[in-house]
């Protein structure tokens, strides 16, 4: 067998190049779609993105525009009302809360023999505390002033103060008092 090459053209072998060549066409050509295809998902995923921008941004403006014509028609007045009227519910819970057989209790085994309780009010203060104005009747302003001794040295009472007095027609005062009370934990 003959090895040289008698023809007068060369042999060369295009096959593994012309293959070569277009694999890398195909691979070229499959990353050119991919990056269009991305291209166009992301252009148009874009533009969904802004006009939602913009109907939050119009939505937004127009709920600030909701609350500044809501903030200007409320009137101080009816305001006022509310938070008064909503104060006195914190009061009411505030009573729900407080335990007036402890009361009771604490004001009976202070209470002088010739002294009578007329009324009690529990009131809850601002700052959380509870005072209790009450009006005691009594023969003497000596027998009040001992039930007063005696509710300053409970621990559940303090700074007990006469607010007014008056004498009655049957006989003895009638005091108005008004002290800080510490319900029992």
């Amino acid at each position: 067998m003959l090895r040289t090459n008698l023809s007068t053209r060369p042999f060369y072998n295009d096959r593994a190049v012309h293959a070569v060549l277009a694999i890398v066409a195909v691979l070229v050509l499959a990353f050119t779609v991919f990056n269009v295809t991305q291209l166009v998902m992301l252009t148009r995923r874009q533009s969904a993105l802004s006009s939602q921008t913009a109907a939050a941004e119009a939505k937004a403006q127009e709920l600030r525009a909701h609350a500044e014509r809501t903030r200007q028609g409320i009137d101080a007045k009816e305001l006022s009302a509310i938070s008064v009227a909503a104060r006195e519910a914190n009061d009411i819970i505030g009573q729900r809360l407080f335990s007036w057989t402890d009361l009771l209790n604490r004001l009976e085994a202070t209470l002088p023999a010739d002294v009578r309780i007329t009324s009690v009010r529990p009131r809850v203060e601002r700052d959380g505390g509870i005072a209790v104005l009450m009006t005691v009747h009594g023969q003497s302003i000596e027998d009040v002033e001992e039930f007063m001794a005696n509710l300053d040295g409970t621990p559940a009472f303090s700074d007990v103060i006469p607010l007014e007095d008056s004498p009655v027609e049957t006989g003895g005062v009638q005091v108005s008092l008004e002290g800080k009370y510490v319900p029992a934990p």
